[in-house]
């Protein structure tokens, strides 16, 4: 029993040495690598790019009606005036026909009205009725005359409509999509096919909101291939979702042609705005809930730096602060520092 209290009693004095606010714990302050930072003049933008054509089309056709043929699959290759989709002609046929009735009764009454015209301008020129009956008679000629031109037009409306029931490729190229099955009703308008035309490759690009798109820039292939190039339109809006801005870049001379939908790295070279502008390693960012910030050493102790991220690279990043060139900041594990926290920073 005596050896149990003696026991309990050490743990207790040494639980309270602890808890001393003044106890010695004798844990000098941790090193630090620290970098000094510089303007932004040269900070490079990587992104992800996709390999696409300068002109992509959607298909459609441009009557109502249900798909009883497709020919050809999506990443299918065709030529100029090869078919690719057909509707059932029936409908189309007999509208047709119904036209082209309607058209010959419109030219018979059109017939007949000149007849009596001409009649009746026989009978005046012979005094035998008036000219306000001959004018009638005119006026009414006139009027199936028009009956008969519209006619005309609707049999050739319904013409073209039974040809468009067929949808053929009007250059060569490759079909990016194809989003139409046999039996299928479509209607006028709907996108069936995406036809990627030959000739000219383009990358696009997403570029991050709040950043300036980049006039030129390089590409490297699959191959190890390296492309300029020029910038050639920006969407007009941000996209709603990702909050990037869509880019199309155009290859400048390519020495080789990418392969249609191919995924490649390009990279962008960003310049700086103003003097504000800073670029420092990715490790030197601190981002833990209260915003971004850097830590710097004053007198000996860390404290934080609000700044605003304006490009992430792979390896380093461009922010905007209250930070003069040439200050050091700390450049690793800024994750575990606090604000006062006694630091030693590590010389070379």
């Amino acid at each position: 029993m005596l050896k149990r209290i003696v026991v309990v009693l050490c743990l207790g004095l040494a639980v309270a040495a602890c808890s001393d606010p003044d106890a010695k714990t004798g844990d000098p302050a941790p090193w630090v690598k620290t970098h000094v930072v510089g303007g932004a003049d040269g900070v490079n933008m990587a992104l992800t790019g996709t390999v696409r054509a300068r002109n992509e089309v959607p298909l459609s056709f441009r009557v109502a009606g249900q798909v009883i043929e497709r020919r050809v699959d999506a990443g299918a290759r065709v030529r100029a005036g090869q078919l690719l989709f057909r509707l059932d002609p029936r409908d189309l046929e007999a509208g047709v026909r119904a036209a082209d009735a309607e058209r010959a009764a419109a030219a018979a009454a059109l017939a007949t009205a000149a007849s009596d015209t001409a009649r009746h301008q026989a009978l005046f020129d012979k005094g035998f009725i008036s000219r306000q009956l001959l004018e009638r008679v005119q006026l009414s000629e006139r009027e199936v005359r028009s009956r008969a031109d519209a006619a005309t037009s609707r049999w050739q409306q319904a013409r073209n409509a039974a040809a468009y029931g067929a949808i053929s490729a009007d250059a060569a190229g490759v079909l990016m999509e194809v989003g139409v099955e046999p039996g299928q009703v479509v209607a006028p308008g709907q996108t069936v096919a995406v036809l990627a035309r030959d000739g000219e490759r383009e990358v696009e690009v997403f570029v991050p909101e709040g950043q300036k798109v980049p006039a030129t820039g390089v590409v490297k292939l699959g191959s190890g291939d390296l492309l300029d190039l020029r910038l050639r339109e920006v969407a007009g809006a941000l996209d709603p979702v990702s909050r990037t801005w869509r880019a199309r870049y155009q290859l400048v001379r390519p020495s080789v042609v990418p392969e249609l939908g191919s995924i490649v790295s390009a990279r962008f070279e960003i310049i700086a705005a103003g003097g504000q502008d800073l670029e420092i390693p990715l490790g030197a960012l601190d981002e833990r809930g209260q915003g971004a910030r850097v830590w710097r050493i004053v007198d000996g102790k860390a404290q934080p730096q609000p700044v605003a991220i304006l490009v992430v690279g792979p390896e380093s990043a461009r922010v905007r602060g209250e930070i003069p060139a040439g200050t050091r900041l700390i450049a690793l594990g800024t994750h575990l520092l606090k604000p006062g926290m006694a630091v030693r920073e590590l010389t070379p």
